[in-house]
């Protein structure tokens, strides 16, 4: 079934030219209604927590990580790993999203209010889970929200050594198809780890510019 469009938000948010140009923060407030997040992501912002604020604040990285679908990096290790777990979509998508907020790891930031925002979305058929598993335990996954052709992802876990970059590895199989080259996939930032997996930075601009073209896309079939 398709996802369910929610209430419009009753926020506005500011339009990129009004954006900072020396800082990732845009705005400080709003809510994390499904409304309202699906706005954000539509318009290139994403929201964390803001230390002191007691309210969001939503973001749109000067420099942008983004995952090319035909620049994945996969070792000779990483394929033997590969071939230990089973990918499954949609399967425990609460899991993966308690998994990536737990707060025994290091910078964690997925609070409770953001765990039930992004659980909601789910359940309307917004975010989705890749999951990787082995011998009928979950053993890491991520998850991120799908609009059109984008897909945002927003953290990542694991249980067990590679766990979480098979996942990574079955969210791109899942996302190659015919609209691949076209299909964007945003990691917010570029950490070390990211970009020895194959993220590139490109510019607020080239994003925004390659986010309205991804959402004029089909959904991929496992979500569509």
């Amino acid at each position: 079934m398709p996802p369910v469009e929610p209430p419009p938000t009753t926020w506005a948010f500011p339009p990129p030219e009004r954006w900072p140009a020396d800082d990732d923060l845009i705005a400080i407030g709003a809510d994390l209604g499904p409304g309202t997040l699906l706005a954000a992501y539509r318009n290139g912002l994403f929201p964390m927590p803001f230390e002191g604020a007691g309210a969001p604040g939503w973001w749109s990285p000067l420099t942008r990580g983004v995952l090319p679908l035909d620049g994945l990096r996969m070792t000779r290790s990483l394929r033997k790993s590969a071939r230990r777990f089973e990918i499954r979509v949609d399967s425990a998508c609460a899991d993966v999203i308690a998994g990536c907020a737990d707060p025994r790891r290091l910078g964690g930031w997925i609070d409770d209010d953001i765990r039930a925002a992004y659980q909601r979305l789910h359940e309307l058929g917004w975010v989705h889970s890749v999951e990787a598993w082995r011998d009928g335990q979950l053993a890491g996954g991520l998850y991120g929200v799908a609009i059109g052709g984008l897909f945002a992802g927003e953290s990542m876990f694991h249980r067990e050594r590679d766990a979480s970059k098979v996942a990574l590895l079955g969210l791109v199989d899942l996302l190659s198809d015919e609209y691949a080259g076209q299909r964007l996939v945003d990691t917010q930032w570029v950490t070390e780890h990211l970009a020895g997996l194959g993220v590139v930075e490109v510019s607020r601009a080239d994003y925004l510019k390659r986010l309205e073209a991804a959402l004029e896309l089909p959904p991929p079939a496992p979500w569509s």
